[in-house]
């Protein structure tokens, strides 16, 4: 396949979206003549940095291919590291073109707008000679894993607080606790409802010695920056009473009680890499958007932001655009709900009126019932996932990829798991990670006794 000057071998194409040009492929045709030397760094909280090493096909002037390379590769690094400065080594050309993309107003304006909220300052492009790239310093937590003492754990979805009370690795109190956090306007809704729940579990203790909290956001330093739970919470009393809601709640418990807070789907990962002994865990949850997490080869949290869905994986000109973020080609209109509606509308479905919930438990039925335009979809939904797992495989130690939820589970999941493991043994033979669903090991974990585990004991 010719793509903008190159030469791309993609051996396995979807059967529905057929214009479908993985990212990971463009990767590996760029890189194949590029003789440049040039490195891009990501810099976030406390001055940690996470650098890649790559090349340049050229030394000068950018062609097309070559803006594409970087643009698609600081996007990727963004997302998956999270950072408010990007330093371009190498390429002064590089460089200032990701000043432009970067700029207010620029086509990454969302992205620039979105880290500057994270990190609480403005959004950098700095341009260096390749020999004065920083080194790297990254500060993997080894957080999670202790289940010693007396903890707690809560897992704060969108419907439920999941709440676990722990004695020296047993668990022994759990509940599931109704609320409705999304269309509350008053912190102080949110932080009775928290309370309440650590408190429940608190009476199941002679005493605490740590809490861990599970949920979907963006957290620096236990401190929640971006979260999809107070949507209705206004900017003024989030920045006031929001950011720090779960350690103000865990010090009305007790005020020198360790708390640590963590990303749902590192903890994900976590629970996967406890239940199975293992590490290196890439879990991807693909639901109502496309959710990842990450434990390295130490068996560590790394802090990394480890947003898939925003993160880019198809490079086609026609790409799926994100309504959001309005990019294109990212994982959130490909591994999720969103991705399914896609695939069945082009596959002649006809969908029911509502949101993609509402119309992907139609689509469910209609494979439960074995329709064979969602077998295909669900085909469809495997190549994607094979791709994208040999992309993530560029940006992370992969020994292991856990694939979970809805759209994952049922008789399509099995689909899907078995065209994502043919597709990425036959185009990326360097990943030879099993790639699967949790076990009844994993599942019987519980996200928030895994939640538990993250702080040290005092």
């Amino acid at each position: 396949m010719d793509f903008l000057g190159l030469d791309l071998t993609v051996k396995n194409h979807p059967e529905l979206d057929t214009g479908f040009v993985p990212l990971a492929k463009f990767f590996e045709a760029y890189r194949a003549g590029a003789a440049h030397p040039f490195a891009l760094a990501v810099e976030r909280e406390d001055g940690l940095v996470s650098v890649y090493e790559t090349a340049l096909r050229t030394g000068g002037e950018l062609s097309e291919a070559d803006r594409l390379y970087v643009d698609r590769l600081a996007k990727a690094l963004l997302w998956m590291r999270g950072g408010w400065k990007l330093i371009a080594c190498g390429s002064d050309a590089a460089g200032a073109y990701l000043e432009s993309v970067y700029a207010p107003g620029g086509q990454r304006d969302f992205d620039r707008d979105f880290m500057e909220g994270v990190y609480e300052r403005p959004f950098v492009v700095e341009r260096r000679p390749y020999e004065d790239r920083p080194a790297a310093k990254e500060s993997p937590a080894p957080v999670g894993g202790h289940l010693d003492g007396c903890r707690i754990g809560l897992d704060a979805g969108a419907s439920n607080l999941k709440i676990s009370a722990v004695a020296d690795g047993k668990c022994i109190f759990s509940e599931s606790r109704p609320w409705r956090p999304k269309g509350e306007a008053d912190p102080a809704y949110h932080f009775a409802h928290l309370t309440a729940a650590l408190r429940s579990a608190a009476e199941h203790l002679p005493r605490v010695d740590g809490v861990g909290i599970s949920s979907a956001g963006v957290f620096v330093g236990d401190r929640c920056m971006v979260a999809s739970l107070f949507l209705g919470v206004g900017r003024e009393d989030f920045d006031r009473y929001v950011k720090d809601i779960f350690p103000r709640a865990v010090r009305d418990l007790g005020a020198d009680i360790p708390c640590v807070v963590a990303n749902d789907g590192d903890v994900t990962a976590l629970s996967g890499a406890m239940a199975l002994g293992a590490a290196g865990v890439l879990g991807i949850s693909m639901g109502t958007s496309e959710a990842g997490g990450y434990v390295d080869g130490g068996g560590n949290v790394t802090g990394w932001f480890n947003e898939l869905a925003f993160a880019p994986l198809d490079v086609q000109h026609e790409a799926a655009r994100d309504e959001w973020s309005g990019d294109v080609g990212c994982g959130v209109k490909y591994l999720s709900q969103d991705g399914a509606v896609k695939l069945a509308a082009i596959a002649g479905i006809e969908l029911p009126e509502g949101g993609p919930a509402d119309q992907f438990a139609c689509l469910r039925g209609l494979m439960d019932r074995g329709d064979a335009r969602m077998e295909a979809v669900y085909r469809d939904l495997g190549v994607y996932l094979g791709h994208a797992l040999g992309l993530y495989a560029m940006f992370y130690d992969i020994r292991r990829a856990l694939i979970m939820g809805g759209v994952a589970g049922g008789p399509g999941g099995d689909i899907l798991l078995g065209e994502a493991r043919r597709v990425l043994a036959g185009e990326y033979p360097g990943c030879t990670f099993p790639v699967e669903a949790p076990d009844s090991r994993v599942r019987s974990l519980g996200q928030s006794v895994a939640a538990a585990s993250l702080p040290k004991a005092r």
